[in-house]
């Protein structure tokens, strides 16, 4: 398990076609009178057009400045970022993503921690990272294979831990299974109880969240439940199209994003255009828009009862969960030092308020202990 350098090397026949792609993209109209209905096409055609001209070269440049590695864990290729600190003792911080974005996003963050050694992974299936080979992608499996990154490859005994959307439960599961390794847990998804639990909840707080979250799950779960039933059907359009890809994944961007009533034309106040095209970029070149699917159609966004993490944490709560019950936190971190309602910063917190959280992230590191 030996690291492997790695470097982004996207050809110029596979530029040169996604041009072209994009040069014939037909757009259909919007749908009438149905409000939201998805990405609309006023939006959709001005990424396209940025799209077509985006300098990816320069991106790529950007990207390649932060050292990467692959290395074999647990039947995949396993590629990530590794940021180490001029400080030999500084403490190693594993920073995970979600869905639908990808290492890249998490970057800003990081180059804003040099006092730590941060390791931004991409999960199995996602971007440079092959699917796992032999196993579903559950996330016991992935708490193993970062656990394995951290520990084996990297050589780090002891590390902080980041999770969000996908990751989040990872996280969790990570502290909470191997705290004898863990210093410390941040969140920005809180714990949610598995389906079993929340039917035994009575406080009326924790019984109006996740009522809350059920009623909104019908006009805002869609993508979910195609991603879990049929994704290869999806998988197959979305990887032929670039522009189809990119309303996919910046739906989702617009939606889950701190921006008012989810409006196209503020996202980039928090998400910007070039962070945008990076992400499309690299679902494109790497075909991996599938294999992220992996997730949903094995089942590791539904949550099992899981054990409680007794190491110290760090729960911030992004905007969208912001009635998220404290107890709930309280009840499942055994040793949370830290409860705040983020006033800004919603599903993608580290990357739409990045000097905000590392502030965070930073103060919570001194507090236990882990940073001088």
């Amino acid at each position: 398990m030996v690291p492997t350098p790695f470097t982004i090397a996207v050809s110029d026949a596979e530029l040169d076609d996604l041009r072209q792609r994009l040069e014939r993209t037909r757009l259909a109209p919007d749908s009438p009178r149905r409000i939201p209905a998805g990405m609309t096409r006023e939006y959709l055609a001005q990424l396209v057009d940025s799209w077509r001209d985006f300098d990816w070269r320069a991106r790529e440049q950007w990207l390649n400045a932060h050292p990467q590695s692959t290395a074999e864990v647990d039947g995949a290729t396993v590629h990530f970022a590794h940021l180490r600190s001029k400080d030999a003792s500084a403490p190693a911080l594993l920073v995970m993503h979600g869905w639908p974005h990808t290492f890249a996003l998490q970057l800003d963050f990081a180059d804003l921690l040099p006092d730590f050694h941060v390791v931004v992974p991409s999960f199995p299936g996602f971007a440079f990272s092959t699917p796992y080979s032999d196993r579903p992608m559950t996330e016991a499996n992935l708490a193993h294979t970062m656990h394995v990154l951290m520990t084996e490859v990297l050589g780090y005994d002891s590390y902080l831990t980041y999770g969000e959307d996908v990751s989040a439960n990872v996280n969790d599961l990570i502290a909470a299974t191997h705290g004898d390794h863990v210093l410390g847990i941040v969140a920005t998804h809180s714990h949610f109880p598995s389906h079993a639990e929340r039917e035994r909840l009575t406080a009326p707080d924790e019984v109006a969240f996740f009522e809350r979250l059920a009623a909104e799950h019908h006009p805002n779960g869609g993508y979910g439940h195609i991603q879990a039933t049929r994704p290869d059907t999806l998988a197959a359009g979305l990887n032929d199209s670039p522009a189809g890809l990119v309303a996919w994944l910046a739906e989702k961007l617009v939606e889950w994003s701190d921006t008012p009533l989810g409006d196209p034309r503020l996202v980039e106040r928090r998400i910007s255009r070039e962070r945008i095209m990076t992400e499309a970029m690299i679902y494109w070149t790497t075909q991996s828009i599938g294999s992220s699917f992996r997730p949903y159609y094995e089942g590791a966004d539904q949550p099992d009862p899981m054990p409680p993490v007794d190491v110290p944490a760090a729960v911030f709560i992004q905007k969208h969960e912001g009635d998220y019950p404290e107890s709930l936190a309280r009840s499942y971190y055994r040793d949370l030092r830290t409860f705040e309602r983020l006033e800004e910063g919603g599903h993608f917190a580290i990357a739409e308020v990045p000097d905000a959280m590392a502030a965070r992230v930073r103060a919570f590191a001194q507090e236990i202990g882990a940073l001088g």
